[in-house]
């Protein structure tokens, strides 16, 4: 009896094994396999590349940290334009843009003069103490403090 109840435990372990093997089925090439998100097949990635796009991609050097001397005038109003002075800004292409902390997520609007050049006008924020950050290829860098005047 007991090599009777053996056998069935070995017979229901290999059913229970197999009954998913037996009920996948293949999928063709390309599809996307439930549960991935993604296939491998016909991804821009490995389909080769442009290289008249690749020679037009701008060389940003990322060993170049990009610091913030000084801000003038160091203190504005919203809506007043300011020169940021720096070194290592990058150029135009590799030049990602200008923050102030108090404006949170919001859109700064800025023009990128030269690698140590920035002009930016002063968000719509509430008065007080700031800092305006800058990004550029090499890294990001942060200003000492800007005071935002009341309207």
């Amino acid at each position: 009896m007991t090599r009777f109840i053996s056998l069935f435990i070995v017979t229901m372990f290999i059913a229970v094994l197999a009954g998913p093997l037996a009920a996948e089925e293949k999928k063709p090439e390309g599809q996307i396999e439930e549960g991935t998100g993604f296939t491998m097949f016909g991804t821009e990635s490995i389909k080769g590349f442009d290289e008249s796009k690749v020679e037009k991609d701008p060389v940003c050097d990322r060993n170049k940290r990009p610091k913030i001397h000084k801000v003038e005038p160091d203190e504005a109003k919203p809506g007043t334009k300011v020169v940021i002075k720096g070194e290592n800004f990058g150029t135009k292409e590799c030049f990602h843009g200008v923050a102030f902390s108090a404006a949170g997520a919001s859109k700064v609007e800025y023009k990128f003069i030269n690698d140590t050049t920035i002009e930016a006008v002063v968000p719509n924020v509430k008065a007080g103490m700031t800092f305006i950050d800058i990004v550029a290829g090499g890294g990001n860098a942060r200003s000492k403090g800007f005071l935002v005047q009341a309207k």
